[in-house]
């Protein structure tokens, strides 16, 4: 139970938004699960794993869970996982092109939940002029004219939930 309460914690905490604590969530998962040898759970927090690395711009870490991931799932004949899982690389190779910073990552994910750069600065604790240069640091990376894009862009590369 205590798992399987870390490992919703974890996605909870991922699809919201908050990569940092869904890494620590996860981790606890991966322990229990480790512990009562349950392979399939494992996996799957390997790649949820995998994808809080990614969204906090630790595309190396990501690329090892995704590794890890696809090894298990492999070993099981889980189909499906495996298809998920080559689905979501793929985002983690196209992030990896854009080179955005974890701060910028995190901005992107809040504008594309349309919030106002006014929200974002009091959601990071950081100054409105700050956010407007990481939202136009993400136009300039990504080579996009609009917030509008860089939404589309974040949902099309698996960037948000």
């Amino acid at each position: 139970m205590q798992a399987m309460a870390a490992q919703a914690s974890g996605e909870v905490e991922l699809a919201t938004g908050n990569p940092r604590a869904a890494l620590s969530a996860l981790r606890s998962a991966f322990s229990l699960w480790h512990q009562v040898e349950a392979p399939y759970e494992i996996a799957r927090v390997r790649l949820l794993t995998a994808l809080a690395s990614r969204a906090l711009g630790d595309i190396e870490s990501a690329g090892l869970e995704f590794d890890a991931a696809r090894a298990l799932f492999e070993q099981l004949g889980a189909g499906p996982d495996l298809a998920r899982l080559e689905s979501l690389r793929k985002g983690d190779a196209d992030a990896g092109r854009t080179q955005l910073t974890g701060r910028e990552l995190e901005v992107l994910r809040r504008v594309a939940a349309g919030k106002t750069n006014k929200a974002i600065a009091t959601e990071l604790q950081v100054s409105e002029r700050t956010v407007d240069r990481h939202v136009s640091n993400i136009l300039t990376k990504l080579d996009l004219k609009s917030r509008s894009a860089a939404t589309a862009y974040a949902y099309e590369h698996h960037l948000v939930r």
